[in-house]
C-alpha cells in the first residue's frame, strides 16, 4: 500500500520535473541495451520491481519521507526475448548516417534532399545501398542520370549503418556517459 501511495505521488512530481533529455537506458536481464523509456517508466518499472537500478548519475529525488535515486540505467529482473534491434530505412535515418552532409559535395545543412545513386527509371530501388543525401544543386546537377553520366563522385559508398547498440540508441545530442559502457559492448 505505501508503494501505490509513493507512486502517485512521485509519478506526479516527476511530471513537473521531467524533461526530454530524462531518459534512462533500458537493460535485459543478461545487461544488453534493449530500449530507452522515460523517467516516469522507469521510476513505474523499480517501484514495482520489475526492474533495479543500475546506475544513478543524476542526483536525488526527495518524497515526504524517503530520497529516491534518478535513475539513468536500469536492468530489467526477468530476460525479455525480443528480436534484435534493426535500424529502419526512413528519410531521417538516411540524413542520420550520411551526418546531414551532401555526399557529393560535402556541404553541410539541414536543407537536404534524398537522391538516388542509380535513378528509379534506370531501375534503381529505394535500398540503404542506392539512397544518398544530397545539396539541391547537386540533386539539380545530377538530375536522372547515374553519377557516372553526370561526371560528379560520391563522397562514401552508401550502405546500411551499423546495427549495434551505439548507433541505435545514441541519438542525435547524446551526452549521458555512463550509457557508454553499456552500449560500447554489444
Amino acid at each position: 500500500m505505501t508503494y501505490a501511495c509513493e507512486s502517485k505521488t512521485l509519478e506526479s512530481a516527476i511530471i513537473s520535473q521531467s524533461t526530454m533529455s530524462d531518459q534512462v537506458l533500458v537493460l535485459n536481464a543478461n545487461f544488453e541495451p534493449i530500449n530507452i523509456c522515460d523517467l516516469k517508466r522507469a521510476f513505474g518499472l523499480i517501484l514495482t520491481e520489475k526492474a533495479t537500478l543500475v546506475s544513478n548519475g543524476r542526483g536525488y529525488f526527495y518524497s515526504i519521507n524517503q530520497k529516491f535515486p534518478i535513475p539513468s540505467v536500469i536492468r530489467l529482473q526477468r530476460m525479455i526475448h525480443r528480436p534484435r534491434a534493426q535500424v529502419h530505412l526512413t528519410r531521417k535515418e538516411i540524413f542520420r548516417r550520411d551526418h546531414y552532409t551532401c555526399q557529393y559535395c560535402g556541404h553541410h545543412s539541414s536543407n537536404l534532399t534524398i537522391d538516388h545513386v542509380i535513378p528509379k527509371r534506370l531501375g534503381g530501388e529505394f535500398s540503404w545501398e542506392n539512397l544518398v543525401t544530397a545539396c539541391s544543386v547537386c540533386n539539380h546537377k545530377k538530375g536522372g542520370r547515374t553519377v557516372h553520366d553526370a561526371g560528379m563522385k560520391l563522397l562514401r559508398i552508401p550502405k546500411p549503418p551499423p546495427a549495434n547498440a551505439m548507433y541505435i540508441f545514441a541519438r542525435n545530442n547524446f551526452t549521458d556517459e555512463e550509457w557508454l559502457p553499456f552500449l560500447q559492448g554489444w
